[in-house]
């Protein structure tokens, strides 16, 4: 007899009530999936903190939507990293990337603390796009980047666009693995306010008390393999008990394909074209996303 295993607690992106309290909330933890993500690429430390936070934080919101699509977190403006960007497909699909000058970010990490947000992208948007796969209209929500983390990004657009009171927690870490060596995690987590009615009356006093009780949830904590989402909840709100749902996996993807990169080199006129194609005659073209590189022959295109 098989026996039973017991539950995950990586990849994976569950919801949760407090127990008789107008609040609800999901948390995410990631593992393996993020590490995937952030080391395609060669991102200095800080940088990818931000694309980890950023992973992070599409699992949190996407995980709410309500059709088959995806959400995509992105931030943008002047500064070391010009651009951001994670998405979330509802299959659980994760992937992410950054832009960066690396000089810049150098001298920016200069100092005592981790440049954040703010420090990094400087003056900027922050953006959430719901893009449904059956070809509904986008909705796009952008706000300004005010905060030295994405986290607050979030609360300021969820304050603006949604008009829901939210609070949200990001932490990115390098800790070692269970054979000594430093893997890359992330977690989040995030509560919302439920409107008060005929049955729950006035909510004011109780989301105060929430906030209190999220507000003494560590980054350390977020990130520790050894502690499950559901006892990580249990810490933070044994008092009134929290119930946790089933979770979602989450693993690390791309929509990248031979025939997407083709139709992309289709679009541009052919003399354009011609100055793509390398000293062997072939045209290489690397995805920003996942790093893979595909050679195309340009005769075929």
């Amino acid at each position: 007899m098989t026996e039973p295993q017991p539950p995950p607690t990586d990849d994976l992106i569950a919801a949760f009530q407090i127990e008789n309290e107008p609040a609800r909330g999901r948390i995410v933890r990631l593992g393996g999936v993020v590490d995937e993500i952030l080391t395609r690429h060669h991102y200095p430390e800080p940088v990818a903190n931000l694309l980890g936070e950023a992973c992070a934080l599409a699992a949190l919101v996407g995980a709410s939507l309500k059709f088959e699509g995806k959400l995509i977190v992105q931030a943008q403006g002047q500064g070391p990293v010009s651009y951001v960007v994670a998405d979330y497909d509802t299959s659980g699909g994760l992937r992410g990337f950054c832009r960066f000058d690396p000089e810049r970010v150098a001298e920016a990490s200069q100092g005592f603390a981790r440049p954040g947000a703010r420090t990094l992208i400087g003056d900027g948007l922050f953006i959430m796009t719901m893009d449904p796969t059956n070809l509904k209209e986008r909705y796009q929500g952008v706000t300004a980047i005010e905060g030295e983390t994405l986290a607050l990004c979030a609360e300021q657009y969820f304050a603006q666009s949604e008009q829901v009171p939210t609070r949200m927690r990001l932490a990115v870490g390098e800790p070692a693995d269970a054979q000594g060596r430093a893997r890359w995690r992330a977690g989040g987590a995030m509560i919302q306010k439920l409107a008060g009615d005929d049955a729950r009356g006035g909510t004011e006093d109780a989301w105060v008390k929430a906030q209190l009780l999220f507000e003494t949830l560590g980054e350390d904590e977020l990130i520790d393999p050894t502690l499950s989402p559901e006892q990580l909840l249990y810490r933070l709100f044994h008092e009134d008990g929290v119930r946790v749902f089933p979770a979602k996996a989450l693993h690390a993807f791309c929509r990248c394909s031979g025939e997407s990169i083709a139709r992309v080199l289709q679009s541009f006129p052919e003399a354009e074209r011609s100055e793509m194609v390398e000293a062997d005659g072939r045209i290489r073209v690397t995805c920003e996303y996942c790093s893979r590189v595909y050679e195309v022959e340009p005769a075929a295109l």
